[in-house]
C-alpha cells in the first residue's frame, strides 16, 4: 500500500503514539469506536495494489536557491508569521463553549456578507497546512510551535464539546447537522471541514505533531458515527453540495490506520455523478463548479491508489487530459467565473476579468503530480512547469505577498491581491500553500534513476545514495542548466533530464563534452554512467515565441517563449498605488474598470511570433502593433501592479 503521507515527506508513520483511548476519548457520549472494526478490511478489493514508479523526495532535503521561487517563499512565510492563530481559533472556541483569547479575522471568516457561505474555518485548515509545509521545507521551529498550538486548542475545544466535531460556523455544528438530515441549506460546511481535515494531516505527515494526529482522528470518528445513517442514495444527495476532498482525506486516513470504516467513507465520499461518466471517457463537465471537481478527483486517484478499482483511475486520468489538454487557457488555468464553460464558446470566455480561478490552478497541480508518480510522462512535467509558472508564481504579489484569486485576461485589467486580514478567501488558503511547497516537484527518484522535472536553482540530498546534485541556473532567463554531482565514493545512477515539449532541440553535455543530442521533445534523456565528485551535466534547450490559439476561436491568440506566456504590459497610468490590494472577490471586473483600449495586433499569429524582438533586458520583448508601435511584451509571472493582456484578438493583415 502506498505510504499515507503519498506527497513523501514524512519518514516515520503517521499515527505513532496513537492509541485506542486517545481515539475513543474523542468521540461524544453513546459513540462506538471505529477503532474496534480496525482488523483486516473485508472491504479492500483483491485488485492488486498500485505502487508508485516514482518517489518524491522529503522536502527536508531540497534547498532552494536564489530566484523568483525563493523569494515568493519568503514573502509568503513573512506573511504566515504575521497572522495570529488564536484569531483563527475565535469562532472554533466559541463553537466549543470557550471563551476566544483574540478578535477573529473579517473577510470570509465573520463578515455577515458572506455567512451565507459557511467556509467559516477553512483559513485555520489552509493555514495549518501552510505551517506544515513550511516547517518540512525550512526546518524553522516557529512553524513548529504554531502548530502545535492550534492542535492543543483544537483538542481542548473537542473535550469542552464532547464531540470530536470541531468547527467555525456562524451556527456552530447545526448546519452539518441539518445538511446530514438532507434539509437545504447555505454554503459548502463540508469543504470548510476538508481544509481542517487536510491540516490536521499535513501537521501530522509533515511535522510530526502526535497532538494534530489524535485530533484528526477524533474528527474522522465523529464523520464515520454521523454519516452513518444516510443510505448510499442520500449521502450521494448531499455530496451535490461542494465538499471539497474529503475522498482523498479519508483514503488517507484508511491508509494511515487500516481502518474500514474511513476505506467505506473514502468510496462513499466519491462523488458518482462524476465519477460514473469520467471512467466512461465523457466529458460532461460544461456548466459544472471547476474547483469543485477537481478536489474529488485528487480524491478518485487516491482512493484507486489503496484499492487498485480501476474506474477511479480512469476517471482522474481523463479529467486531467480533457481539462488540461482542451479546456485551459495558455497560462494551464481554465474556467471563467469559476465554471466550465464549453469549448466552442472559447471566444466568449477567454477575455472574462473573472478567468482562472488560482485554487483550480492549485489543485490542478496536485493532480498532475498524482499522476505523474504512477506514469512519469514528460507532459505532465510540461503542464506542472507551465501552470507553476504562469498560475502559482503569477498569482503572489512579489512586494506584499499577498494572492490573486482570478487572474483573468481582460485586456488591459490587473492583478488584483487579497488585503491581508480581511479578505481570507480560498484562494487566500491555497495562497499560503503554494510558495511554500516549491521544493516538492523539482526532483524525483525510483531505485535507478533521479529525474529533474524542474529547471530551478536547487539541490537535492539522495540520502540512499550517499549524494548531492546542485542545480546552478538563470532559467527561464537563459534556457541552460549546470548540474553538479557530490557523492563521497563513485556512484552509479541514471539521470534522467526532461526534454520539454516546448524546446525543439536539446544538447547534453557531461564534464564539458557532448553526451547526448535530441530533436524529439516532450520525453526524458537518460544519462546512465558511474559519477564521481564534481562530474558536471550541463542541459542546453532551446526558447523560441510561439503563437498559441484555440481551434475554436484561431483569431484569438496568446504568445509563448519556453513554458513561459507572454505579456502586453501597459503601465500603471490611472491606478492609485494599493488599488489592487482588495477584500470582496465578487467584484472581480468591477474594481478598476476604467476603459481601456489595448494596442491592435494584425497580421497571421505565426508571422507575428516570428516578428517579436528580445530587448537588452533578459526576458522582455516588443511586437509590432497595427500601427507600427511596438508593444511591450513580459512574462506574466512578472506582471504586477500594472495592466496587462495575455491574449489578443487579431485582425486581419491590411490589403
Amino acid at each position: 500500500m502506498i505510504d499515507p503521507c503519498h506527497a513523501g515527506y514524512a519518514r516515520r508513520h503517521v499515527l505513532t503514539g496513537v492509541g485506542k483511548a486517545a481515539l475513543v476519548a474523542g468521540l461524544a457520549a453513546g459513540q462506538v469506536s471505529v477503532l474496534d472494526a480496525a482488523k483486516p478490511s473485508s472491504l479492500a478489493t483483491a485488485l492488486p495494489l498500485p505502487m508508485a514508479r516514482l518517489v518524491p523526495f522529503d522536502m527536508a532535503d531540497v534547498t532552494l536557491g536564489d530566484g523568483p521561487f525563493l523569494h515568493a517563499q519568503h514573502k509568503t512565510l513573512a506573511y504566515l508569521l504575521t497572522l495570529q492563530p488564536d484569531r483563527m481559533l475565535h469562532n472554533f472556541r466559541v463553537n466549543a463553549g470557550l471563551p476566544p483569547k483574540a478578535p477573529v479575522y473579517g473577510g470570509w471568516e465573520s463578515d455577515p456578507i458572506w455567512a451565507d457561505i459557511n467556509c467559516h474555518g477553512h483559513t485555520l485548515g489552509h493555514y495549518l497546512s501552510a505551517c506544515a509545509l513550511a516547517y518540512r521545507s525550512t526546518g524553522d521551529a516557529r512553524f513548529k510551535a504554531r502548530i502545535d498550538h492550534i492542535a492543543r486548542e483544537l483538542a481542548a475545544c473537542q473535550v469542552a464539546s464532547g464531540t470530536g466535531l470541531v468547527c467555525a460556523f456562524p451556527d456552530g455544528p447545526a448546519v452539518v447537522a441539518a445538511h446530514l438530515r438532507g434539509e437545504a441549506i447555505t454554503g459548502v460546511p463540508w469543504y470548510a471541514l476538508h481544509k481542517v481535515y487536510a491540516g490536521l494531516r499535513d501537521a501530522a505527515c509533515l511535522a510530526d505533531s502526535d497532538t494534530a494526529r489524535t485530533v484528526l482522528v477524533r474528527l474522522a470518528d465523529w464523520a464515520v458515527v454521523a454519516s452513518r445513517p444516510l443510505s448510499p442514495a442520500q449521502f450521494e444527495t448531499m455530496l451535490d453540495t461542494e465538499h471539497g476532498g474529503m475522498n482523498e482525506v479519508f483514503a488517507d486516513l484508511y491508509a494511515m490506520t487500516g481502518t474500514p470504516d474511513y476505506l467505506l467513507m473514502a468510496e462513499r465520499f466519491s462523488h458518482k455523478a462524476i465519477l460514473t461518466p469520467l471512467s466512461q471517457h465523457r466529458d460532461h463537465l460544461d456548466g459544472l463548479h471547476a474547483n469543485t471537481q477537481v478536489p474529488k478527483v485528487i480524491g478518485f486517484h487516491r482512493v484507486w491508489e489503496i484499492t487498485g478499482k480501476p474506474e477511479y483511475r480512469d476517471a482522474a486520468a481523463f479529467f486531467w487530459k480533457t481539462v488540461a489538454l482542451t479546456r485551459s487557457f495558455a497560462t494551464g488555468g481554465h474556467g471563467d467565473n469559476e465554471h466550465f464553460f464549453p469549448v466552442a464558446d472559447f471566444a466568449k470566455h477567454v477575455f472574462s476579468a473573472k478567468g482562472s480561478e488560482t485554487c483550480c490552478q492549485h489543485n490542478m497541480l496536485k493532480l498532475t503530480r498524482a499522476l505523474f508518480l504512477q506514469d512519469p510522462q514528460a507532459g505532465y512535467a510540461d503542464y506542472y512547469e507551465r501552470t507553476l509558472y504562469n498560475g502559482i508564481l503569477a498569482s503572489q504579489d512579489p512586494d506584499s505577498g499577498m494572492a490573486t484569486y482570478f487572474q483573468g485576461a481582460r485586456p488591459g485589467y490587473m492583478k488584483l491581491y487579497h488585503a491581508p486580514e480581511t479578505a481570507f478567501w480560498c484562494c487566500t488558503g491555497t495562497g499560503m500553500e503554494n510558495h511554500v511547497k516549491y521544493r516538492d516537484s523539482i526532483y524525483f527518484h525510483d531505485d535507478r534513476a533521479l529525474y529533474v522535472n524542474l529547471f530551478v536553482p536547487s539541490a537535492v540530498r539522495w540520502r540512499d545514495r550517499d549524494a548531492v546534485l546542485t542545480q546552478t541556473t538563470a532559467f527561464p532567463e537563459s534556457p541552460t542548466t549546470i548540474l553538479r554531482w557530490t557523492v563521497k565514493r563513485p556512484t552509479e545512477v541514471a539521470l534522467k533530464l526532461r526534454h520539454p515539449g516546448w524546446s525543439r532541440a536539446a544538447v547534453v553535455l557531461v564534464n564539458g563534452v557532448e553526451a547526448l543530442r535530441s530533436t524529439i521533445p516532450g520525453r526524458y534523456l537518460e544519462i546512465v554512467r558511474v559519477w564521481r565528485n564534481d562530474d558536471t551535466v550541463e542541459l542546453r534547450l532551446d526558447m523560441h515565441p510561439v503563437a498559441e490559439r484555440s481551434p475554436a476561436a484561431p483569431d484569438i491568440v496568446a504568445f509563448t517563449v519556453g513554458p513561459l506566456v507572454l505579456a502586453g504590459a501597459f503601465g500603471r497610468d490611472g491606478l492609485a498605488p494599493g488599488a489592487d490590494i482588495i477584500v470582496n472577490e465578487r467584484k472581480y471586473g468591477d474594481y478598476n474598470a476604467a476603459p481601456f483600449t489595448p494596442p491592435t495586433l494584425a497580421g497571421d499569429p505565426a508571422t507575428l511570433a516570428n516578428a517579436i524582438r528580445a530587448s537588452h533586458r533578459p526576458l522582455e520583448f516588443t511586437i509590432p502593433s497595427a500601427d507600427g508601435q511596438p508593444v511591450r511584451l513580459i512574462p506574466y509571472h512578472r506582471i504586477a501592479h500594472e495592466r496587462y493582456a495575455t491574449y489578443w484578438q487579431v485582425q486581419p493583415a491590411p490589403a
